[in-house]
């Protein structure tokens, strides 16, 4: 969203820092099957690396399968400075009835003839763009500190207020039946299976989320993606830090200036502006600073002094 030509992550076999017990400090692309949750990932590449600081930057529902960007050890506290918009999925959307999840794990609430093509296109015209979106009654929204899942699975579901999303685009790729499988590309907090349910409102009809695949978040794209079956067996190929943040400015430092940041002091800058990622000269991330008037200071450092 707002940046032009992202650049893929590449995994490389190149070595990441370790830290102290030994575990990599790493940044790992992970093609997550159907019938997991997100955690369930987290969980395997925790026993399959051996550590317990594992973390991944947005959450995949159980059904869904793709792409999930996972960061070990200290590359945990790198996830706020990931990019992670646009995010694109590819969608299959059941015509002729909305489920109570709206989607194909839930019981129908209605049913009705599905849409034509023209009623679809309107539809979709009208769910592009920056739009307020109503969240699905099972999520994780909160109203007044209750979960809405858990509320809608009380049988009373919360009232949650619209929330302003954007959708940058919808690709219709076929239509088979009262399956129509498209490609949407939007920005972070939107709810597909909430598109889907407008989407067969809108067009006087009804609809719900068959299926669901990420595909790409921000710069990484799921073709560079590790399964879960190879990280089982061990074949998995991590990428370094600095891949996590590919369109992030940076600086080479010197082994004065490394020792400073290492202590958490500010260096003296040069020509940059905005927030920087502070480099070795082995292309190691040491840190990410931002300028405050003549100096970087370091805001987040990820090796040890």
């Amino acid at each position: 969203m707002g940046r032009s030509h992202p650049i893929a992550a590449t995994p490389t076999t190149e070595p990441p820092a370790a830290d102290r017990v030994g575990s990599p400090n790493a940044l790992l692309l992970v093609d997550k099957p159907a019938g997991l949750t997100s955690h369930d990932v987290v969980a395997r590449v925790r026993r399959a690396l051996r550590t317990k600081r594992v973390g991944h930057t947005g959450t995949l529902d159980p059904f869904a399968t793709g792409l999930l960007v996972v960061l070990i050890s200290r590359g945990t506290r790198l996830i706020p400075y990931v990019e992670g918009e646009p995010k694109v999925y590819e969608a299959t959307i059941r015509l002729g009835s909305e489920t109570d999840t709206d989607d194909l794990t839930g019981t129908v609430l209605r049913q009705a003839e599905p849409p034509s093509d023209a009623a679809i296109a309107d539809a979709i015209a009208r769910l592009t763009g920056a739009i307020d979106q109503i969240p699905p009654s099972f999520s994780a929204k909160q109203v007044d500190g209750q979960r809405a899942y858990d509320a809608a699975r009380k049988g009373t579901p919360l009232h949650l207020p619209p929330v302003r999303v954007t959708v940058h685009e919808w690709t219709i790729l076929h239509r088979a039946g009262n399956d129509l499988a498209v490609r949407i590309t939007c920005g972070g907090g939107t709810y597909i299976r909430a598109l889907a349910r407008d989407l067969g409102r809108l067009s006087g009809s009804a609809a719900h989320l068959a299926a669901l695949r990420r595909t790409r978040s921000g710069p990484f794209d799921v073709s560079s993606a590790t399964t879960l079956d190879d990280i089982d067996r061990g074949q998995i190929t991590l990428a370094p830090l600095g891949d996590a943040i590919p369109a992030m400015p940076r600086r080479t430092i010197d082994a004065a200036e490394l020792t400073r940041v290492l202590h958490g002091n500010s260096i003296d800058a040069r020509g940059e502006s905005g927030r920087v990622a502070l480099v070795d000269h082995d292309h190691s991330l040491i840190a990410i600073a931002e300028r405050e008037n003549d100096v970087l200071r370091p805001k987040l450092v990820l090796h040890d002094a």
